[in-house]
């Protein structure tokens, strides 16, 4: 019999690790890339167009890397969360360079914190426009009520 887990693990796939390029290695053509991460060849180019993918070319065709699979987890992730295109450059940026991982980590989590935050103060701001909308929409049938008698 199978157990079903009670806690769904959540891997932090924006901490990398981005792999190095690994020169012609196994290279995923566009759709391959596009399959594997259930996306559009659209949004594969967008990245492209923002630097935050490079896939080899050969000719018209696109080839990605270990390198580019790894920034896609970092940036569907960040994605995920809410974070902007720059500070996915931020993190792609910090995950790649050369400070000691521990400290990666600390910035990366200060960098989730501020997004939890400000993802708290949404949701606070997006509760008070629900009581607002149940209000106005109370007043309404009110009306409606005090027009029909």
């Amino acid at each position: 019999m199978n157990s079903i887990p009670s806690k769904l693990d959540v891997a932090a796939d924006i901490a990398g690790p981005i792999r190095e390029d690994d020169g012609d290695g196994q290279l995923l053509a566009i759709s391959e890339m596009s399959e594997l991460f259930s996306v559009t060849l659209r949004t594969l180019r967008f990245y492209e167009e923002k630097g935050l993918l490079n896939p080899v070319r050969r000719g018209a065709r696109r080839f990605y890397r270990g390198r580019d699979v790894s920034r896609m987890r970092v940036i569907l992730q960040a994605k995920k969360i809410g974070l902007t295109l720059a500070e996915v450059r931020r993190i792609i940026k910090l995950v790649e360079g050369f400070s000691p991982r521990s400290e990666q980590l600390k910035l990366l989590q200060e960098i989730c914190g501020a997004q939890e935050q400000l993802l708290h103060e949404q949701e606070q701001a997006l509760q008070e426009q629900i009581s607002e909308v149940r209000g106005v929409s109370q007043a309404l049938s009110n009306m409606l009520e005090t027009e029909a008698a």
